[in-house]
């Protein structure tokens, strides 16, 4: 008596649309499955049936509309994704910063005092002239503008903001160019 032949191939007929078919062919299980049903001839030019219910556990039914027994489908699994790179912080600045006249002042450490224009102080003039200035990574004022005065005030409060020096600003623990209003107050003694 010689053992059954192996089972390599099995088709499936899926029902999608009434009406039409079309055959799946499985691929044979990774070693073959030999079957032996109950009281059927084990010569194989004889024909037999075959019975899910009879079947090893490691075939089980066809997954509706699928291709194979359930649990045959071989498990891959993909490769774990690359770690994260290093954390890098932008070391060149494309354009200053802009912080308020307070925080700007707490860093001034070199502050020169405008000298009061005779012409101004005997006019009786007085008030605030408003400049904005770009603070360079060293301190120092590059491309100081005037944004509103008394004509008699502003020359005088240039000169004297142009001498004046800040603590350079900070970021990432780097010196950074900075934009900062500016206001000088002219006020007449009594």
């Amino acid at each position: 008596m010689s053992p059954p032949a192996p089972i390599h191939e099995a088709v499936v007929t899926p029902a999608r649309n009434p009406g039409s078919t079309s055959t799946l062919t499985v691929a044979p299980a990774v070693r073959p499955v030999f079957h032996f049903v109950r009281g059927a001839s084990a010569h194989p030019s004889e024909p037999q049936t075959v019975s899910y219910a009879d079947a090893p556990p490691s075939i089980g039914p066809f997954v509706p509309g699928g291709v194979g027994p359930v649990g045959t489908l071989p498990i891959t699994t993909l490769p774990p994704p690359p770690p994260p790179g290093p954390v890098t912080h932008p070391t060149t600045q494309s354009a200053p910063i802009r912080v308020t006249s307070s925080v700007q002042m707490a860093k001034l450490i070199r502050k020169v005092m405008p000298i009061y224009p005779v012409l101004a102080r005997t006019a009786g003039v007085s008030g605030v002239v408003h400049l904005v200035g770009t603070i360079g990574k060293d301190g120092t004022i590059h491309d100081l503008q005037l944004i509103g005065g008394h004509p008699l005030l502003t020359h005088a409060a240039m000169e004297a903001v142009e001498q004046w020096v800040f603590k350079p600003t900070l970021l990432n623990g780097q010196p950074v160019e900075v934009i900062a209003p500016i206001e000088v107050n002219f006020t007449l003694g009594r």
